[in-house]
């Protein structure tokens, strides 16, 4: 099978990653695949900063509320379904654009990750009640027991490990070095950048918005749906502030605050990981400059990548 050869733009949180992918509608006939790992769950519209009801029936996104607070959405079953996003969307004549800044999701889609094992659905909802119960070092401590490769990672990483080791017989590691999945995508990476300053302006901005729109009450209703606390999807940054807040951990004029710095934090993470990931070709951009800009010379250098491509 050839890889079909898909722009990727990526960058770390609050960089205008989803005002690009817009602005490119114009030259483009695209659809948008969603590579964020906290734009799946539903409801959590505000706190994971989705594209707004109108921008989605301007462009049609993919990879958007996949499941619900509290559900498990793998690295491995992203790059399954992105796939097959990619492959509809060029079957209708469009072009697919994958947008986001989680850098598990893009690295499965690209180099593939691991074919899982097959797992009992209902051993697997009882081992999540007991897995519930634990803490994170004893979680911890379980992976490591589970599986000798396991090299921490946190909560949903070990439970991960934990799931995979009782319910397939082997450890994690081991299936991710025996099961691999063969990427289907050819990369052409466009990376947003801006310097250090101007991101933390717009993460202070996007963090105070969020508050103001309704983000610890987006939370609440979550909660009051059945959502655990620490469940996925309410443990990311953002909605992970306000469920402190709403448990009495935090005064709520102190969430805005907490949410930027734990935004910044995580926006060092994801250049960390672009500027050592990333394989070649790839496009710097700065996006100091308005979407329509960047759009317009982001266009240019796709037709001059695809002209290349296509000389005898």
């Amino acid at each position: 099978m050839v890889a079909a050869r898909v722009p990727i733009i990526v960058g770390p949180t609050a960089v205008g990653k989803t005002a690009v992918a817009l602005a490119l509608a114009e030259h483009w006939p695209l659809e948008v695949v969603s590579a964020d790992s906290r734009q799946i769950y539903r409801r959590l519209d505000i706190g994971t900063a989705k594209p707004t009801a109108r921008e989605r029936r301007r462009v049609p996104h993919h990879g958007l509320d996949l499941v619900d607070p509290g559900q498990r959405y793998s690295a491995g079953k992203f790059a399954q379904d992105a796939s097959r996003w990619i492959d509809e969307i060029r079957a209708r004549g469009r072009l697919p654009v994958l947008v986001g800044g989680t850098g598990l999701y893009i690295r499965a889609l690209i180099d593939g990750l691991f074919l899982e094992p097959p797992m009992d659905p209902e051993r697997r909802k009882t081992l999540e009640r007991w897995i519930g119960g634990l803490g994170t070092t004893d979680l911890v401590r379980w992976a490591s027991r589970l599986d000798p490769g396991f090299r921490g990672g946190g909560r949903q990483r070990a439970t991960r490990a934990i799931e995979v080791g009782l319910l397939s017989g082997r450890p994690l590691s081991y299936w991710q070095q025996h099961a691999r999945a063969i990427g289907t995508v050819e990369p052409w990476y466009v990376v947003l950048t801006v310097p250090r300053p101007v991101l933390h302006r717009r993460i202070e901005v996007r963090a105070e918005e969020m508050v103001r729109r309704g983000l610890i009450e987006e939370v609440a209703a979550a909660l009051a749906d059945g959502a655990a606390p620490g469940a996925p999807g309410m443990d990311g940054v953002g909605v992970r502030e306000a469920v402190e807040y709403l448990g009495g951990l935090r005064p709520r004029d102190s969430v805005a605050g907490a949410v930027a710095t734990a935004t910044r934090q995580y926006a060092k993470r994801q250049e960390t990981w672009f500027r050592h990931q990333l394989r070649a070709p790839v496009l710097a951009v700065d996006a100091t400059r308005p979407p329509d800009e960047l759009a317009a010379d982001i266009a240019a250098a796709w037709a001059r990548v695809t002209e290349r491509s296509t000389v005898p």
